[in-house]
């Protein structure tokens, strides 16, 4: 088992062998790329993204994405381009949603070793690309298709820029590439300028222990020129949307730039409407779970961090302070997600490199990390025994979800007991990297092929196929994006944002006395307004609701509720 007692500290030799950097990052290829192409996009966000993606391709319209025929104004369209310019290439959505976010994942890896090796040496700079690796909110998000993975590189690549010309080299071509790339994180998700805020940081750290940098109003254009630099890039998307939003005279487009551009940026940041977290939110319930094993070292990280900070070492100031400022950025909001943090999170394993040596040889934290594996193997692997010897809580969650997941649990939990187990003692730090690869395997390939009906609609569409052939169309309300994407026959919805009430009554005159017309929805949806409970044709269980398939036999003799002025939006899925 992994040693709880002092141990000697690890030989770090090895880290000297000149091939190391190209098998760790062939190892993070395959850990990160483990399971592409074995699951279909889940929620949340990713069947979105994925069937704005899909929906460019089969239209051609890239500039103004569309979800089910309706403009999406929430996003910026980088990140759905560049799915689907992987499903263009590859005409596999299950291969190609997943790897923009995979590939960025790779790339910020590579930043940070490469930043480690010129701000200390290779050995310091392959610990800090390991730290990032082997925490848990880097992989969860490398292998999701969401923005968060992506915009984290753009951030990470505008704090490569600044750190470069701030520490290494002072030339000016890195300054303007951090805000070339501040500009395209903009434009992939409006919180793309972080890393400006390291500008506060560098300031202290100049006029506190660097006289000899301060600026000359010589330097006064080229420092202006970076935020221009910025917005000229930004401008690079943003022109051309206005200019064919200005042309068009398109009310709906006009409602889509104003969306984009003041309510999911300002408004949303300033005065959220949904995902209300406290202030402390981050601290308390995120970065302890999220950011291990980080998180356990931050008691031995602390002490060393000060001290560099007294040094006026700039290589711990500058990026320390950045992550503190953006940690109180997104703490002032009162709209809190934990991914939102995510692109701290490669600067904080920069700054942790240099200390994870000493910090690995330390008892207290070997306890830590060993505590912390027992602790969630145990859990999994009762779980698992639990729910094969029929434990009746257990089993309604099985019946309810429609999977069956014990011996995934077993299997798990027991990796991390053999972890403990048969780990030697000399090498007690590999107990964390082995477990929670491990994890991600398994999670990768027999998670994903359990979950996969039960993260999609599929079940619903192939009982209304049984019952109903493949020559029908399908109305949809009060519904989410995947039920669009999987849908194998052409779609009409009301709008996202409509409320379920008038959805029903405008799906309700959309029926009419068509035969081959159905609405799907939510049976919670039926309250005697449009519609007779007592006609709906059950569909199955996804997504934690019963569906229901409403015909225009199930209409009551008239609808209570107005439906004048919902639009209709149609969408007919295109074979690939």
């Amino acid at each position: 088992m992994c040693s709880t007692k002092a141990v000697s500290q690890p030989s770090t030799a090895w880290l000297a062998h000149p091939y190391l950097p190209w098998f760790f990052f062939l190892f993070a290829a395959v850990l990160i790329l483990a399971g592409t192409g074995l699951r279909s996009p889940w929620p949340a966000d990713e069947p979105r993204f994925a069937l704005i993606a899909k929906e460019m391709v089969e239209s051609g319209q890239w500039l103004f994405p569309l979800r089910g025929g309706e403009y999406y104004p929430d996003k910026p369209p980088v990140f759905m381009w560049s799915i689907a310019v992987f499903y263009a290439l590859t005409g596999s959505l299950k291969l190609a949603f997943l790897l923009p976010s995979a590939l960025c994942s790779l790339l910020t890896l590579f930043l940070v070793y490469d930043l480690g090796s010129r701000l200390w040496n290779r050995q310091t700079g392959l610990l800090a690309a390991a730290s990032l690796l082997f925490s848990f909110q880097f992989v969860l998000q490398a292998k999701s298709a969401q923005i968060d993975a992506m915009v984290t590189c753009w951030i990470t690549l505008g704090c490569y820029g600044m750190l470069r010309f701030m520490l290494t080299e002072r030339r000016w071509r890195w300054y303007f590439t951090a805000f070339f790339f501040m500009g395209v994180g903009v434009i992939t998700k409006g919180v793309g300028f972080l890393p400006v805020f390291m500008l506060i940081p560098y300031a202290l750290y100049v006029f506190r222990f660097k006289q000899s940098r301060r600026t000359s109003f010589g330097d006064i254009g080229k420092w202006l020129a970076g935020p221009a630099i910025m917005l000229v890039t930004i401008g690079l998307w943003l022109v051309p949307m206005l200019l064919v939003v200005d042309t068009s005279h398109d009310p709906l487009l006009q409602q889509y730039r104003d969306n984009i551009l003041f309510r999911q940026t300002v408004t949303r940041y300033a005065d959220s409407w949904h995902h209300i977290k406290p202030f402390w939110y981050y601290v308390l319930n995120v970065i302890p779970a999220f950011w291990l094993p980080l998180s356990v070292a931050l008691p031995w990280l602390i002490p060393n961090w000060i001290k560099a900070l007294r040094a006026g070492d700039g290589r711990i100031l500058i990026p320390l302070g950045w992550v503190l400022l953006v940690l109180i950025f997104f703490s002032i909001s009162p709209g809190k997600r934990g991914v939102y943090i995510l692109p701290a999170l490669p600067m904080l394993a920069l700054i942790a490199s240099p200390y994870v040596t000493e910090i690995i040889k330390r008892n207290g934290f070997s306890r830590l990390i060993t505590v912390i594996i027992s602790a969630l193997s145990l859990v999994l692997l009762t779980a698992g025994v639990a729910g094969l010897a029929g434990v009746e809580k257990l089993l309604t969650l099985q019946e309810k979800f429609e999977v069956t997941p014990w011996w995934w649990f077993i299997f798990t939990g027991s990796c991390g007991l053999a972890t403990l187990l048969f780990v030697r003692e000399k090498n007690t730090p590999l107990c964390w990297p082995v477990f929670i690869s491990l994890l991600w395997v398994s999670w990768s390939t027999w998670g994903y092929v359990l979950l996969e009906n039960v993260k999609t609609p599929v079940n619903v569409y192939d009982n209304i196929r049984a019952h109903h052939g493949d020559n029908i169309e399908v109305g949809l309300v009060d519904f989410a994006e995947q039920f669009i994407l999987f849908s194998p026959y052409p779609v009409t919805h009301f709008g996202f944002h409509t409320p379920t009430e008038n959805q029903l009554a405008k799906a309700y005159e959309w029926l009419e006395d068509n035969p081959s017309r159905f609405v799907l929805t939510s049976k919670n949806n039926l309250k005697g307004l449009c519609f007779d409970s007592e006609k709906a044709e059950p569909a199955g269980y996804a997504h934690r609701n019963e569906w229901v398939l409403l015909s225009s036999d199930s209409k009551l003799g008239q609808c209570t509720i107005s439906a004048e002025g919902i639009p209709e939006y149609h969408y007919r899925p295109a074979a690939r």
